[in-house]
C-alpha cells in the first residue's frame, strides 16, 4: 500500500460519524446494509450520511451497489486489512511474537 492511500484511509476513518457508518458496515458482514438502515440505525439525515459514505467509498473503504431501488452498502475488508499490514509491517523492533499474529490475520484477509 501507498503511503497516500494509507493517508487517504486514515483520513476518511477520523470523524465520529463516518467511523461510526464503517464500524456498523464492519459488523453487518458480507451482506451489507442498505442505505436508509444505516441512516436509521446510526440517526443520520440522509443527505448527512450520503456525504460521509461518498468519503469512505473514495478512500476505498466502502463499496456500494444498486439492488432495485437501494443501494447497499459493504465495508471492503480487503482495504482494511492492506491498511492494517501498513501500520504494522514494521512494528515492534523485530519482535515477529508481538506483532507477527496480527499480521498473519491481516495479510490472509487482504493479500
Amino acid at each position: 500500500m501507498e503511503t497516500k492511500a494509507a493517508l487517504a484511509q486514515l483520513s476518511a476513518l477520523a470523524q465520529d460519524s463516518r467511523l461510526a457508518v464503517f464500524r456498523l458496515l464492519v459488523k453487518a458482514g458480507h451482506d451489507g446494509l442498505p442505505a436508509g438502515d444505516i441512516a436509521a440505525a446510526l440517526d443520520v439525515p440522509p443527505n448527512t450520511l450520503s456525504a460521509q459514505l461518498n468519503i469512505l467509498s473514495q478512500a476505498g473503504l466502502v463499496t456500494g451497489q444498486r439492488h432495485g431501488r437501494s443501494i447497499i452498502y459493504t465495508a471492503n475488508f480487503g482495504a482494511i486489512s492492506g491498511l492494517i499490514v501498513f501500520l504494522m509491517e514494521d512494528c515492534c523492533a523485530g519482535r515477529e511474537d508481538v506483532c507477527a499474529p496480527v499480521l498473519e490475520l491481516a495479510r490472509s484477509a487482504c493479500c
